[in-house]
């Protein structure tokens, strides 16, 4: 479905989405974890009558609406997070974007049954096939969490590895916005990133030389 027409018209919903460092610096240094996944969770939310017209689409069987929230609105991450941080308010310190966690075995099992009871009570559907139960590490947003701390993924290096040598001012652009959360994780991440961000300068020639590789 291509919603750019309407996401476009569309008032963006400003709800604040959990930063990447915040969610990982909570979730690490804990003995165990748990990791759920939702099942269908943006067509768990209801579209308010009024504005399921706006999610018309034709196919080879008719013409159709939404009912239920779909993929490619521009508002549906945020409202679907709103809609966990409402279910789980009470819960931030023992549940974080379907992570369950605790310093200790009866505190994971605790916390975990904390959880589960609440999916209960809110029809909260979870994929079970998805899920992880028991274990002291895991990959969360292309990082190993563990006990000892948080760790690169191996296949996340090896992907930027494949990455062409970028070329224009947009391409390093990009590249360095990449690399800007994992630069904590790379020793004297600065001083090998300068020739980039030197090419960067107003009114400097883009002179891709041997030092930018």
């Amino acid at each position: 479905m291509d919603y750019r027409k309407l996401n476009k018209a569309t008032r963006k919903d400003h709800f604040p989405l959990t930063f990447i460092d915040q969610i990982l610096d909570r979730l690490a240094k804990k003995a165990f974890y748990c990791f759920l996944d939702g099942y269908s969770g943006y067509n768990r939310i209801v579209i308010a009558p009024n504005n399921q017209g706006k999610t018309t689409f034709t196919c080879l069987y008719g013409t159709f609406t939404f009912r239920r929230m779909p993929f490619g609105l521009c508002n549906s991450p945020a409202t679907f997070h709103c809609c966990i941080m409402a279910i789980f308010l009470d819960m931030v310190k023992k549940f974080l974007e379907f992570s369950i966690f605790g310093d200790t075995f009866e505190h994971y099992l605790e916390n975990l049954e904390l959880v589960i009871c609440r999916c209960e009570e809110t029809n909260l559907v979870l994929n079970w096939e998805n899920g992880h139960f028991m274990v002291c590490e895991g990959i969360v947003l292309g990082h190993k969490i563990s006990e000892k701390g948080i760790f690169v993924e191996k296949s996340m290096i090896k992907e930027i590895e494949k990455l062409p040598p970028s070329t224009t001012v947009k391409g390093i652009q990009s590249f360095l916005g990449h690399t800007r959360f994992d630069q904590r994780f790379i020793k004297d991440f600065s001083k090998i990133s300068k020739s980039l961000y030197t090419l960067l300068e107003h009114n400097r020639a883009l002179n891709f030389d041997e030092p930018c590789l």
